[in-house]
């Protein structure tokens, strides 16, 4: 799976739109009970608020099904899918947006809540700082001793994390590789060692 961009950090942005407070906050939520559950810390939080309108995305925002949203007692489709629609065009994955409202008095109408708890989102994506999430993926093989050098050397050109040596007759080289870099670094060790490798399934 590629890498994309998520939050890096929180953020909140304020807008008064015909008196009303619209205050709109993102956050990084890797898990939809994450998500939900930074939603509750906001109802909890501010319990005054007369809405808590929400949306999420976890995953990959290229291919994720796994997104929510709430409208929480504003009319259907004024509010959260308003919000999900602007995440899902940001490219942005792994993230909760929780907009509360404190109503002025003034009713906006469907058209002017859709923008309003839409804009907010768009405000705020506009300021996020992000950065770039990189899916990693297991891959187990084992060369000689005298190849590890040379294996070392082509590890430093990809993007890896855990690196784990078993020195046995030979070495069992564990290594969790970008998910985007894994044909390339196995081609290159194969190259290398003239296909003298042998891969081990990952359990």
């Amino acid at each position: 799976m590629p890498s994309y961009n998520i939050p890096a950090q929180a953020l909140k942005v304020e807008e008064e739109i015909k008196n009303s407070q619209f205050i709109t906050r993102v956050r990084h939520a890797a898990t939809a009970e994450s998500a939900k559950a930074f939603v509750k810390q906001m109802n909890q939080r501010y319990p005054d608020a007369t809405h808590h309108c929400w949306a999420y995305i976890v995953g990959n925002p290229q291919s994720t099904t796994l997104v929510g949203c709430s409208d929480d007692g504003e009319p259907s489709g004024t509010a959260g899918k308003p919000m999900l629609h602007v995440l899902q065009h940001s490219g942005i994955g792994d993230i909760v947006v929780v907009c509360t409202r404190f109503f002025g008095g003034t009713k906006l109408g469907t058209g002017g809540l859709a923008r309003a708890y839409g804009g907010g989102v768009k405000l705020a994506l506009e300021q996020l700082h992000l950065k770039q999430k990189i899916e990693y993926q297991p891959i187990s093989f084992e060369i000689e001793y005298a190849q590890l050098k040379d294996c070392e050397h082509i590890l430093k050109d990809y993007q890896s994390e855990d690196l784990k040596l078993d020195y046995r007759t030979k070495i069992r080289v564990s290594v969790n590789i970008a998910s985007e870099q894994i044909k390339p670094f196995k081609s290159a060790l194969v190259n290398q060692f003239k296909g003298q490798i042998e891969w081990n399934t990952i359990s």
